[in-house]
């Protein structure tokens, strides 16, 4: 246990809560957010290492009573009780004092593709779709559609949505990936069971001090969307397309009919995707020396499979298999999730060592 580190933490959380109750600090409305803001972020390595002097202190008052015939029992009872608790206070310590990816706490971009599989591949794409709105849904966040290439039967060719929630990437950073479906499908008369392949990205939205995009940068283009939608949708350009000439990426939003409201949003997906870019290729610098079990970006990686028939859901970067298929696909992803960030922390937690 690093208690030097520790200890500048604790000194620095002492610190911080004067200043942030100074009237002086309070009336500067910036500066004071960005104190709040580091505050808390150390609020639970230092409530957890005072918890640690805690029972460090009473360990050597145990200790004292060895000495004492009449006390010895009980404070080896005191002692045996109290290094136990320290163990687990030690472990949770080790735990908060990981480097934090600086975009957990950040709004999504989510990218849905079909893959192999034609038609079943688009329909199981819109399941995806449909299952992380359920789950959007059941954390409170906000959901919101910036682009979606739909089919006549109802699935999604390529489907961009936004996540807006405290932690959203966070929790479904671990997404990214390919997922395997094995089903029979709407289109198949036989019975036959067959297998598909959605490919889903998962992007933290990215603020202007993440990534400039220079407007000499941008292209813009506007045209008519296409699709249901009514006259409207139909006699007005209002759809954007902006590629990012220095990198090529390309961004299409036609879900408002407002062509504003499109650039907007086509801008937020971009400032993602361009954010995603660079992190992509310092991400696999730092990979090249230390990989992690679970991993986060790599799209061309199976991590899941959805097996219908025996309605069971496998990951296979952890192994885990969760026969709840039905209550899975409607939302109910926290167990996957719990076990692929405890799966990761061991993996970072093992790196360290």
């Amino acid at each position: 246990m690093n208690k030097e580190k520790l200890d500048r933490v604790a000194e620095r959380f002492a610190a911080l809560e004067k200043q942030i109750a100074d009237p002086a600090v309070i009336a500067d409305t910036a500066a004071w957010s960005k104190l709040c803001k580091e505050h808390t972020s150390l609020a639970p390595i230092a409530e957890k290492y005072g918890e640690l002097l805690r029972v460090e202190r009473d360990i050597a008052a145990a200790e004292e009573l060895l000495s004492d015939p009449d006390m010895k029992d009980l404070a080896e009872e005191e002692i045996l009780a109290k290094r136990g608790e320290l163990e687990g206070i030690e472990n949770e310590l080790k735990i908060l004092l990981l480097p934090k990816d600086p975009d957990d706490d950040k709004n999504v971009v989510m990218e849905i593709r079909g893959g192999a599989g034609g038609e079943e591949a688009a329909l199981f794409g819109a399941d995806l779709m449909r299952m992380y709105k359920m789950y959007a849904d059941r954390q409170g966040w906000h959901y919101e559609d910036a682009s979606v290439n739909a089919t006549e039967l109802g699935g999604v060719k390529e489907a961009v949505f936004m996540l807006s929630g405290d932690g959203a990437f966070g929790r479904l950073k671990y997404e990214s990936g390919v997922h395997r479906v094995q089903r029979v499908p709407e289109t198949e008369t036989q019975g036959r069971i067959h297998t598909s392949t959605v490919t889903v990205a998962v992007l933290p939205e990215a603020e202007d001090v993440n990534v400039e995009i220079l407007d000499k940068d941008v292209r813009i283009d506007t045209y008519r969307s296409g699709g249901a939608g009514g006259q409207h949708i139909n006699k007005t350009d209002s759809a954007v397309r902006m590629t990012h000439i220095p990198t090529g990426i390309v961004v299409c939003c036609e879900d408002e009919r407002s062509q504003m409201k499109n650039r907007d949003k086509a801008m937020k997906v971009l400032r993602a995707r361009v954010y995603d870019h660079y992190r992509s290729i310092a991400d696999r610098e730092y990979s090249d020396k230390r990989r992690s079990q679970v991993g986060t970006g790599d799209r061309s990686e199976r991590i899941r499979t959805y097996n219908f028939p025996q309605g069971r859901v496998t990951d296979h970067r952890i192994g885990l298999s969760l026969h709840n298929i039905t209550d899975f696909m409607n939302g109910d992803l926290d167990e996957m999730l719990d076990a692929l960030k405890i799966a990761d922390i061991t993996a970072r937690l093992g790196s360290e060592e």
